[in-house]
């Protein structure tokens, strides 16, 4: 198969990458005819030994970390109005690179460290990097949600390393709905069966009747929520669940959440 069939499916989610890493539409479009310059130079240089997608976002790092001025810390183009978009730009360069390629290009973490070519220590490094800035960003308010106490200890501990404040750990349906009816949390982590026999997706919905709140459901009984009722679950971890895993998909939730911000002024 030629190249070009092998990286022009590629092109369009490429771009829309290369525009959010470099916050305007003219430098990431001109960061990828580079690339493709390269390419036409030198066809090697795309390694037919990975999947397409992966190879040609290798190819682009390449590119882009090969410029200098891309390492530095930028203030951000003066257009950015997105919510998303003001809060990427305050990410530090290699830790935007690898937060967008797993929260918005949806790559593994395997993937996304053969993109950037760093070992998995590496980019979990990264991507603690990135959760701490967002963090700093969007501080929230978290209600926990589980009723087995190790478990809620540890994603207690998980939470705060990340510049949250964990405003309780309910382990049953009532005591989520009253803890989050007074504290009205910023996000929400939920376990699906609890102490009592009551249903975590119970409280969710409860909770969502009130006010709006993004939900991570962290669950062992993740065929509980393929009812497609609400609430839909976007953000979803399974039991065991992986540090790394935890913190990304905190910040993922709370970086796209438009109603979160600094000073955690959704404590009411």
């Amino acid at each position: 198969m030629s190249i070009t069939s092998l990286i022009s499916p590629q092109l369009p989610l490429l771009r829309r990458y290369a525009r959010a890493l470099s916050g305007s539409q003219a430098s990431g479009d001109n960061h990828v005819v580079a690339m493709l310059e390269s390419l036409l130079a030198d066809p090697a240089s795309f390694d037919r030994s990975l999947d397409p997608r992966v190879a040609a976002y290798r190819l682009f790092s390449r590119i882009w970390n090969a410029n200098p001025m891309n390492q530095l810390d930028a203030e951000g183009p003066a257009s950015v109005s997105g919510v998303a978009e003001r809060r990427l730009e305050a990410i530090t360069p290699s830790a935007r690179q690898a937060f967008l390629l797993t929260a918005v290009e949806g790559f593994s973490g395997a993937d996304a460290a053969k993109i950037l070519d760093v070992d998995t220590q590496e980019l979990n490094h990264l991507l603690d990097e990135a959760a701490r800035q967002i963090g700093a960003q969007v501080a929230s308010r978290v209600l926990v949600i589980e009723d087995e106490p190790i478990i809620a200890m540890d994603l207690e501990t998980l939470v705060e390393s990340l510049g949250h404040t964990v405003v309780g750990n309910a382990r049953t349906r009532d005591e989520a709905v009253a803890m989050a009816r007074k504290h009205r949390p910023g996000l929400v982590l939920a376990d699906i069966r609890l102490a009592d026999g009551s249903s975590g997706l119970d409280a969710v919905n409860d909770i969502l009747s009130s006010f709006e709140v993004p939900v991570i459901f962290i669950t062992a009984y993740p065929e509980s929520l393929l009812t497609g009722e609400r609430p839909e679950p976007t953000f979803l971890i399974a039991k065991p669940f992986r540090e790394e895993t935890v913190k990304a998909v905190v910040s993922q939730a709370l970086f796209f959440d438009a109603s979160a911000s600094s000073g955690m002024k959704r404590s009411a």
